[in-house]
């Protein structure tokens, strides 16, 4: 049952401060008409954009003329607008059900400087402040609307609603309805009022990541079955895929960062608080501006991160995946995860923060053996019946095969969504083609030395073990349980503990070992095993090598866009950049708020010698043109003095 809060129980009112039922809320005239007459028209002077990207137009004309739909776009692809636009053309207000409360503030600021009139309701605010947001709405001053579904779901939100003009419904970050995603919420399931209480009010969901499986969740419970799909493509060509096996993490991470992103905004996360906090010390302790982010901490500590990241230049936040939905950011430079992502659809939305901006950032993955044992040991002890443990093997056996391929990592990572293209050429499997080899038998020992100790003893035993036999190590364990009498006692000491544990890796993502949780991680043989050893299938197999970030590589970082800029054009980026800094801070807002990096990369390029000519920058529309223009035109007329 819903317990009402004190704010709920508060009446609502009209303009005139009088208490409003629905039964004398304003009706549609009394709402303010749409402020822009065509889409276009809103995306010029808005947005600053002359021309719209993909199938952007055809949406937003859709949802425009009334229309219910469902989009998948990437991260970065402009989703945004898709909502954005039709709730300036179309009377009323948008409404748009996201799902952070942390993130709706630096929403509605970047909209506020964009001359849009945007709000939220959500529980940081006092009741005075959310008061007024009702009023703003109630007198149809609000072009967009900002609340979480938790708040949206409660009568005194249904109520106020009911009060207004409603132009759309947005329901951002909508794989959250499935409980087939990876971000499921159930609040989302409930959503399907809308389509029930508001029938004639267009509805759209939009997401970056969504197998089939999950649009037809999605379709289900709001009530969309009849909606068009809008599909855009899932892939992220400025993204560069990297995974290399894990050995000394923490190392190999700083190497990296050092290496390719120094003084760069990035995201690194890992799976559990405690690795977390102890990779953000390790981090700062080598002089990298590290930040930990993890449900554990604080709220007043949690937001205090969040801020500085979003609102500083080359902050580290080192987090679970607690953190980030959502995350607006447009320069996070590469994203690294340290501990193997739970399904492909995690990985796709936590590496899809890097790079929004469209310039190129890096997605690095470091994992190991022993991140197989653990997550499988984590879906054992899920709650949920064995359809949904099944279904997370499944999910984790396919990332499994994303990490060992010897193919293009984006052609396989896209294959998973149902899309098709050729090898991308910015994936480490393109960039550095592995030599894949026959380890038919290396597998066949492997495999071979599992079936000997359980059916010549009745023993299972976990990966460290198995390779000490093989490689004939004479440990007291060995001697104790006097497994140096096995006939696969040795056999494979010509190859190194660091190769076998790849060659381990491998058999657990080809399905060739399963790991026995009961057993506290032990391994044994599944059905494919016999057909392996029988001899009737070839292995290739990666080789194994332990790859370090090479130093000196230019190829995703800002820093390599910036060296092509002529002189005089980095000096004036450079000069803008500090205004941007300086304009942010007082206005408290992050610094891509009054200027994206593209944009200002252009206006350097361009030099434009008026604020006429600063119009025709892609990015700068009406209002900050109206606002920041003059004062544009002043710092790059000051580089050449």
């Amino acid at each position: 049952m819903h317990t009402m809060t004190e704010d709920e129980r508060m009446p609502l009112w009209d303009a005139q401060g009088h208490e409003l039922h629905p039964a004398s809320a304003p009706e549609g005239p009394r709402a303010t008409p749409a402020r822009y007459e065509s889409a276009l028209d809103a995306l010029h002077e808005v947005f600053g954009y002359d021309a719209f990207r993909g199938e952007q137009q055809a949406i937003i004309e859709h949802i425009v003329a009334g229309g219910n739909a469902l989009v998948l776009m990437p991260t970065g692809g402009g989703k945004s607008l898709c909502y954005q636009i039709p709730a300036l053309v179309r009377p009323g207000t948008g409404i748009v059900i996201s799902p952070l409360i942390a993130l709706m503030q630096d929403q509605v600021d970047a909209l506020q400087e964009l001359g849009v009139r945007a709000a939220f309701l959500n529980s940081s605010q006092t009741p005075g402040q959310a008061r007024e947001v009702e009023r703003a709405f109630l007198r149809g001053e609000l072009d967009l609307l900002y609340v979480a579904p938790e708040r949206l779901l409660t009568p005194r939100c249904l109520e106020l609603l009911d009060g207004g003009r409603i132009a759309l419904f947005a329901i951002d970050e909508a794989h959250c309805v499935s409980q087939w995603g990876h971000d499921f919420r159930p609040e989302y399931q409930s959503l399907s009022l809308l389509a029930e209480r508001w029938p004639a009010i267009p509805r759209v969901a939009l997401t970056a990541t969504a197998t089939a499986a999950t649009r037809s969740d999605i379709l289900a419970c709001l009530s969309l079955q009849d909606a068009p799909q809008f599909i855009a493509s899932f892939d992220r060509p400025n993204l560069c895929y990297r995974i290399i096996e894990k050995h000394e993490v923490r190392r190999q991470l700083l190497d990296f960062i050092r290496a390719e992103h120094a003084g760069e905004c990035g995201i690194v996360y890992a799976l559990s608080r405690s690795r977390v906090e102890q990779t953000a010390e390790f981090l700062s302790s080598h002089g990298i501006t590290a930040l930990p982010y993890h449900a554990g901490l604080d709220q007043a500590t949690r937001a205090a991160n969040q801020a500085r990241f979003l609102r500083e230049d080359g902050i580290v936040m080192v987090a679970t995946i607690a953190f980030g939905m959502g995350v607006n950011k447009p320069d996070v430079r590469f994203v690294a995860h340290i501990d193997l992502p739970k399904s492909i659809e995690g990985y796709y939305q936590e590496t899809g923060r890097a790079g929004r901006d469209g310039l190129p950032a890096d997605a690095w993955l470091a994992y190991g053996l022993q991140d197989v044992v653990q997550q499988r040991r984590m879906i054992d002890d899920s709650a949920g019946d064995s359809l949904h443990q099944r279904r997370q093997m499944r999910q984790l056996d396919a990332m499994l095969a994303l990490c060992e391929t010897v193919t293009c990592r984006r052609r396989d990572l896209l294959a998973y969504f149902g899309q098709t293209i050729e090898p991308c050429g910015n994936c480490d499997t393109c960039l550095e083609p592995p030599a894949a080899w026959d380890g038919t038998v290396a597998v066949q020992k492997l495999l071979s030395a599992v079936y000997r100790l359980w059916r010549e003893r009745g023993q299972r035993f976990g990966g460290g073990h198995l390779i000490d036999i093989l490689r004939g190590q004479l440990t007291e364990r060995v001697k104790q349980h006097d497994h140096q009498s096995l006939s696969v006692f040795g056999v494979g000491e010509n190859l190194s503990v660091d190769a076998w544990r790849g060659i381990l890796r491998q058999a657990l993502a080809l399905g060739l070992l399963t790991v026995d949780l009961e057993g506290y991680g032990t391994l044994a043989l599944t059905e494919a095993s016999r057909a392996v050893l029988k001899g009737e299938r070839t292995l290739m197999l990666r080789p194994v090598a332990v790859k370090r970030a090479k130093s000196g590589r230019q190829r995703t970082t800002t820093a390599a866009q910036l060296d092509a800029l002529p002189p005089e054009a980095l000096a004036r980026f450079e000069h803008l950049r500090a205004w941007r800094g300086r304009i942010a801070r007082e206005h408290s807002v992050p610094a891509y708020v009054i200027f994206h990096d593209a944009t200002l990369r252009e206006i350097a390029l361009q030099n434009p010698p008026s604020v006429e000519a600063l119009a025709g920058v892609s990015g700068v529309g009406a209002r900050k043109l109206e606002t920041y223009g003059p004062a544009v035109i002043e710092c790059i007329g000051e580089v050449g003095d």
